[in-house]
């Protein structure tokens, strides 16, 4: 069986059957003899342009970042671990001096971990100090601006100053005369208290006490510099209070007492989402003279405790379709704009010329 098939062929030139192609247009064209072009309108494009690419920067960065809530709502998530991250120095030898903590339980922390002990010199190195100068000078510039610069703290996921303390180039040539004090530890979220105090502590079942008889108060020294005190992980737009603090003192028998507020905070943002604590402090400070009624151990003492509420640091956004419609309004807007303002420039330059073509006259 032989099947047929009729195919309409054209036989003329291909170039014809291009050039009918490429005129097809389904949208009227305005004929370039009805177009007036002319350097003001160029102009102004340019302008609506640059313009619009502008606010759509500004419109999609807005989005982004939306409004940021602040909420309250009681803690009850008791059964939470709490996480201290420590790094400070104190001005006598490690052997001399014994860091603790103690929370409400009687329960002794260093079960679940151990602060490093580091002998080290006081005194910074140029470079160190420079590190250090740069993390003290810009959190507290935040701490005494923190109610000007947190939406943009929170909104950029800029976190509080940290970094490490660069390495000595040159080490002294004297002994070691301070301790450094560092690590992270994993404790019990309740109230609690680190401390520093002159002798190692001996644990007995219900606390412990530190062995300071065995030293005189003259080789006591509690100057001391925090190069990093914080708790929980770090997050966007935390400030810690306590970073980039250092006191001096010439009393040997010096107590220096820090009382913190640590507020639980879950941080649900674009740059982060994560569970964690800020904290309030304040400092008192005295000297240990039992002849004159003020008694006490001399040391550097940390409390803290919980507060009762949590922190939830959220963001609100528009509706996709508001903001899509926003956008498309915005663009439409500027070329309105644009063609009345370049309508009126003509009119107003086609006045002056019709003016001035008559005084000629």
């Amino acid at each position: 069986m032989e099947v047929k098939s009729n195919m309409l062929r054209y036989r003329g030139p291909r170039h014809r059957v291009l050039n009918r192609i490429k005129e097809l247009d389904a949208f009227n064209k305005v004929q370039d003899v009805c177009v007036e072009t002319s350097p003001l309108g160029g102009t102004l494009s340019i302008i609506a342009l640059i313009l619009i690419f502008w606010l759509l920067y500004s419109e999609i960065s807005y989005y982004i970042h939306s409004n940021l809530i602040f909420k309250f709502s009681p803690d009850t998530d008791l059964d939470a671990k709490l996480k201290i991250n420590i790094d400070m120095t104190v001005a006598m030898p490690c052997a001399l001096i014994g860091a603790d903590i103690l929370d409400s339980t009687n329960q002794n922390v260093f079960a679940f971990g151990e602060l490093k002990e580091e002998d080290t010199w006081f005194e910074l190195s140029p470079e160190q100090k420079l590190h250090f100068d740069s993390v003290r000078h810009i959190n507290s510039y935040l701490r005494e601006e923190y109610h000007a610069v947190s939406e943009l703290l929170w909104r950029s996921g800029q976190s509080a100053i940290q970094g490490s303390m660069p390495p000595r180039l040159v080490e002294p040539n004297r002994a070691h005369d301070a301790c450094r004090v560092h690590g992270s530890l994993i404790l019990n979220k309740v109230a609690g208290n680190f401390h520093i105090t002159v002798g190692k502590s001996l644990h007995l079942p219900r606390g412990h006490i530190h062995l300071s008889m065995l030293y005189g108060e003259e080789s006591y020294n509690f100057s001391h510099r925090i190069n990093r005190f914080s708790f929980g992980d770090q997050a966007p737009g935390i400030v810690y209070p306590l970073e980039g603090d250092e006191q001096y003192t010439d009393v040997p028998t010096m107590l220096y007492q820090y009382f913190i507020d640590v507020v639980p905070t879950e941080v649900d943002t674009t740059f982060s989402k994560i569970k964690t604590y800020q904290y309030s402090a304040k400092e008192h400070s005295r000297p240990i003279n039992h002849h004159k009624g003020s008694h006490g151990m001399p040391g550097i003492f940390f409390k803290y405790d919980m507060a009762a509420l949590k922190l939830r640091v959220s963001q609100e956004r528009d509706n996709i379709v508001q903001f899509t419609i926003r956008l498309f309004s915005m663009i439409g807007g500027i070329y309105i704009i644009t063609g009345f303002v370049n309508s009126l420039i003509q009119m107003v330059h086609g006045m002056f010329a019709e003016k001035t073509k008559h005084g000629k006259r």
